[in-house]
Formats: C-alpha cells, sequence, structure tokens
C-alpha cells in the first residue's frame, strides 16, 4: 500500500534528501506528479540556462548523480519502489531535453511536451531499462534516457532556426 500524502507531506517538509526527491513538493500532487514535477524543472532550467554549456553539462550529471542517491533513499523510506512523488528524476530529464535550446517559451513547451511524451510512452529501450534495472539508478535512468530522446528531436526542430540567425 502506497503511503498516503500527508505521510508524505511529513517527511518532505522534516528531511532535504526527501523535498529534492519528491521535486520541492511538486511530486505530492494527486494526479499527474510526473509532469507536476517536470514544471517543477522548468524554473531549475531557466536558472541553469544561462550557465555556460560545460557548466550545464557538469550541474546536470550533478544532479544525475546525486538524484541516484536521492531516489534510492525515498524510494526505500517509501517501500522500494519507484512511487510516483519521487521527481528529481523528471527535474534531471527535462534540463537534459533542454541542453543547449534556446530560452524562449515556445522551445520549453515543446521540450516539455516532447520530455513527457517520451517519459509516458517509454519507447525501447527505455521501457526495457525501466523494468530490468531496479533503485536509484533504475528511477533515474528511464527519465535520462527519455530526456536525450526528447533532445534528439528537439534538436532537429530547433538547429534549422539557430543556424539560420547565426
Amino acid at each position: 500500500m502506497r503511503p498516503t500524502a500527508s505521510r508524505l507531506c511529513a517527511k518532505l517538509l522534516i528531511n532535504p534528501i526527501h523535498f529534492l526527491s519528491l521535486g520541492f513538493g511538486s511530486g505530492l500532487f494527486p494526479r499527474a506528479p510526473g509532469t507536476a514535477g517536470t514544471v517543477a524543472a522548468i524554473p531549475v532550467y531557466l536558472l541553469m540556462a544561462q550557465l555556460q554549456l560545460p557548466v550545464y553539462l557538469g550541474l546536470t550529471f550533478l544532479m544525475f548523480g546525486l538524484g541516484i542517491y536521492l531516489c534510492a533513499e525515498t524510494s526505500r523510506e517509501l517501500g522500494g519502489s519507484d512511487h510516483p512523488a519521487i521527481v528529481w528524476d523528471e527535474i534531471v530529464g527535462f534540463c537534459i531535453t533542454m541542453i543547449a535550446v534556446p530560452v524562449k517559451f515556445e522551445w520549453v513547451l515543446a521540450g516539455f511536451l516532447l520530455f513527457r511524451f517520451f517519459d509516458i510512452l517509454k519507447p525501447w529501450p527505455i521501457r526495457v531499462l525501466d523494468r530490468r534495472i531496479k533503485g536509484g539508478l533504475g528511477i533515474m535512468l528511464d527519465d535520462v534516457l527519455a530526456g536525450f530522446f526528447a533532445a534528439l528531436v528537439l534538436h532537429f526542430i530547433v538547429m534549422p532556426f539557430m543556424q539560420g540567425s547565426l
């Protein structure tokens, strides 16, 4: 049985590990917590987008590594599964989607929609990894791959516009 929102809320308020893994509280939304977590990723992306690309990539890599730990700890506390409230993986996946993308509303929206599409659909090999790899790494890995898939599609849309503006 999954813990109630009030139980999760209490953990969120007292533990910074859970605060982060639950996406600053966005994962506690009763419906579509993954979508709420991706919405919470937008301001994170907007802050990070001001950084030079190597710093952005390094910070995203650190967020991935930290996420393995955060998600494993919260998962263990909540019964050892990929609880829907754990959305740090969505935050990192969205940041991967948005690597080197112009900071404009239409591209943020396109990135959001593409990331959610790949995260929900879980095409091969995402679905295979999601089923086979457990723990913090498994929680993180499917969203990281969804982010890469979304980034590839987004860059095929964005690149002609970026080259035309040089």
